[in-house]
């Protein structure tokens, strides 16, 4: 590959893309830092011994702390109405138990063990997603994309104590895996990213529409999908989807309350929607009523249907079926599940692949604006959300 005039292997000059970027994004979090310490600005998040690195370690930070520290409790916390309140089971443990590891092997606090690691795993995530975008749509789509990726405005997570670029990491693989068609080599990526965040019950359901894709075309003679790679899909699946759905059934175990993981995610809720049940697939528009009527609960379905637009585009589509079931799934699974607020703009990161639609890469204006968006973006974000509100 040939960047700035200089031939470089694919991975040598991703690398320097993505160092390039946190680079970037720490002077922009370091000026912040430095200028909200001399001006005694008031942080959104309260902590104790103010350093740099506690300030990449806000937030989410705070419960992955705990978890690497103490682990989980027994007993959810109530309030004096007996409703659950926020807690440690919203969170998953590898990537706290990743970064336990490293504390003690190094010594480091949790902070700059966690900035650490969650570096590393973004640097793997840029590389992955390279590869993902390289297989079907070249190079010159595959660069952009982990630019886009590495630049965009939400790219500080690559680099604060939280788990999404382990997520990110090993959801890029288990896809890549996919598209290679090592089916087996899906199992221990998605079994680890459902263990690092929800939303790896994407790559069973994508692996579903792969299966049935595959199916259709082996019978109208238009591709082999043998019985070996059949057994390898159904097997990924099955194993996969379990995997997915564990971790509520460990929260009920381990404290005894039946429903106590969907009980603590609720908590997130109570600030915006009040206490609610959870319902599939109602979230969106039950956000969305509240705060602006029909015209909202149309918001939203204009939002889907956009977005099935877009996953029919010729560029997206070009990437393959693999992609696209992939983003469909993970699309699915946050309007299922997630209550749209500020948090959604980072869990959208996992559609990285789609940045690598030709109609987007290969336009010079329109990466000039991506690009250029995704930098300026980058403190706004900054100054929203660590002092204003949360990421």
């Amino acid at each position: 590959m040939r960047l700035a005039g200089r031939d470089l292997p694919w991975w040598g000059a991703i690398l320097i893309v993505y160092a390039s970027s946190r680079i970037f994004t720490t002077v922009f979090m370091l000026s912040l830092y430095v200028a909200a310490t001399v001006g005694h600005w008031p942080f959104a998040s309260s902590r104790q011994d103010p350093t740099f690195f506690t300030f990449s370690s806000s937030w989410d930070g705070s419960f992955y702390q705990r978890i690497a520290s103490g682990g989980y409790p027994t007993t959810l916390p109530t309030d004096g109405g007996g409703d659950v309140q926020q807690n440690p089971w919203a969170f998953l443990p590898l990537y706290p138990l990743v970064v336990r590891g490293l504390m003690t092997v190094t010594g480091l606090p949790f902070a700059p063990a966690g900035v650490v690691v969650a570096t590393l795993f973004g640097a793997g995530a840029a590389l992955v997603l390279y590869r993902i975008v390289n297989a079907r749509g070249g190079t010159v789509s595959a660069l952009w994309a982990t630019v886009f990726f590495c630049f965009g405005p939400l790219s500080f997570v690559l680099q604060i104590t939280y788990a999404e670029s382990m997520f990110f990491f090993l959801m890029f693989a288990a896809l890549l895996a996919m598209i290679r068609r090592r089916y087996w080599l899906v199992i221990p990526f998605t079994v680890a990213a459902a263990f690092a965040k929800p939303g790896a019950l994407a790559i069973p359901l994508a692996l579903a529409v792969v299966f049935v894709v595959r199916f259709v075309q082996d019978r109208r003679g238009a591709g082999a999908f043998g019985m070996r790679e059949r057994v390898a899909v159904l097997v990924a699946g099955a194993v996969t989807a379990v995997a997915g759905l564990a971790w509520p059934l460990i929260a009920s175990q381990a404290t005894g309350t039946p429903d106590a993981y969907v009980s603590t995610e609720l908590s997130w809720w109570t600030g915006f929607v009040g206490h609610v049940s959870f319902v599939p697939l109602t979230p969106w528009f039950l956000f969305t009523w509240k705060y602006a009527g029909i015209a909202g609960v149309l918001l939203v379905v204009a939002v889907i249907a956009g977005f099935v637009w877009l996953l029919r585009r010729p560029g997206v589509r070009d990437l393959g079926t693999e992609v696209v079931a992939y983003s469909a799934s993970y699309g699915l699974y946050l309007v299922a599940v997630f209550l749209p607020q500020q948090s959604l703009f980072r869990l959208l990161l996992p559609l990285a692949p789609l940045g690598g639609a030709r109609g987007l890469t290969h336009s010079p204006r329109a990466r000039t604006i991506v690009l250029v968006a995704g930098v300026a973006l980058q403190p706004v974000a900054l100054i929203l959300l660590w002092f204003l509100g949360y990421p």
